[in-house]
């Protein structure tokens, strides 16, 4: 039977204009939604079963004329998604936005924050998200490990799905943005840093391309780096993470690493998630830095001449950062519908809020953007 056990009851109207009040509509995507995706505990826990059964909900959206949101940190169903409902959804005049959770609000509108607050033109940044806990440590749900261990073994179909899609390249302005290596000490925050393995990287390209594409506004080179501490966190992650990577390639390991989260990952990540004591005493800090141009430079000649550095910080990410950005998200949707792009579609954070006071409203909730050095030539 389609759907799920939970369903709704649909009652008659003899007025034709009951039929399109609100509550109608949601009976009728509730009703339509598999049992496996109402039965979620918590929205933590739905992070993993998108690629799985998130299809569902973002098709009864779009059929039945209803924007949605998402908190997706899977770079597949995101993209997947936009392959298959973005003209469906322009047609219907509605706005699917995935990733506007932790990931990746903070790293998506933080660029465009970025940006703006440079006189000139800003052409690349790096970010460094550093985590902080509490006495009782940090713990995330098993949720977003289950996403890691199925978006890694399924690259391959990520290429393919790209290639279906076929992006056009996304031109380099100014000097080009130097990858750095797989593990470097960072000089700015006196620990080493890694490439961050979240979906920031691909979010923030999406949003870059579009705005070119669309708005012919300048792209900005973006990589994202997260800071892991010092060299005993580095040996211990290294370890872990060549564990990792090994059994993410069989079936039998990812089963295993799907089945025994907390003890692959140190107690990093587990079925229960954090504790209270550990939400209250977790928070992050994402740090940009920003190179361009100055007023009058053309950024096609000559090296970068100005600098800039910002940050937005926040709650414990999982539990309490991603609500407030979920629900702040979904006011801009329905509260700034005159600046959110002209035609609906399948849109990443950044490319359906860029002109909206989705900042100011995450500003005043704890979710917090600011400068830390001015522009300086």
């Amino acid at each position: 039977m389609r759907g799920n056990s939970l369903k709704l009851c649909e009652e008659r109207f003899s007025l034709d204009i009951r039929k399109n009040l609100f509550t109608e509509s949601v009976v009728k995507l509730w009703n339509r939604l598999p049992r496996e995706v109402v039965e979620l505990p918590s929205l933590e826990t739905s992070k993993e079963q998108y690629r799985f059964f998130g299809e569902p909900v973002v098709e009864a959206c779009v059929e039945n004329g209803a924007s949605c949101i998402d908190i997706s940190g899977e770079p597949q169903f995101l993209e997947g998604m936009y392959l298959k409902y973005n003209e469906r959804a322009a047609e219907k005049g509605v706005y699917v936005v995935g990733s506007c959770g932790f990931d990746s609000i903070p790293a998506d509108m933080g660029v465009l924050y970025t940006r703006d607050k440079l006189k000139g033109t800003l052409t690349a940044v790096e970010s460094f998200l550093s985590v902080k806990s509490g006495p009782e440590g940090v713990c995330v749900h098993d949720g977003t490990w289950k996403s890691a261990v199925y978006g890694l073994a399924d690259e391959d179909n990520l290429r393919k799905l790209r290639k279906k899609i076929g992006y056009a390249p996304v031109p380099v302005v100014g000097a080009k943005l130097k990858k750095r290596g797989f593990l470097f000490y960072n000089q700015e925050f006196k620990e080493y840093s890694i490439p961050f393995m979240g979906s920031d990287g691909s979010v923030v390209k999406r949003t870059q391309r579009y705005l070119h594409r669309e708005l012919q506004e300048t792209p900005v080179q973006y990589s994202a780096y997260v800071n892991v501490g010092g060299l005993c966190s580095v040996i211990k992650l290294m370890f872990a993470g060549m564990l990792f990577l090994l059994l993410v390639k069989f079936n039998f390991g990812r089963k295993l690493l799907t089945k025994y989260p907390e003890f692959f990952s140190a107690g990093r990540f587990t079925k229960e998630g954090p504790t209270q004591k550990q939400m209250d005493g977790t928070s992050f800090t994402m740090t940009f830095f920003g190179e361009g141009y100055s007023e009058g430079q053309d950024p096609q000649s000559g090296k970068p001449n100005v600098k800039i550095c910002t940050e937005v910080k926040g709650p414990e990410p999982g539990y309490i950062a991603t609500p407030i950005a979920m629900v702040q998200a979904a006011v801009s949707l329905l509260e700034d519908a005159a600046s959110l792009p002209k035609r609906g579609g399948v849109y990443s954070p950044g490319a359906a809020f860029s002109k909206t006071k989705l900042i100011d409203r995450l500003n005043r909730r704890g979710v917090e953007f600011s400068v830390i050095s001015k522009p300086e030539v």
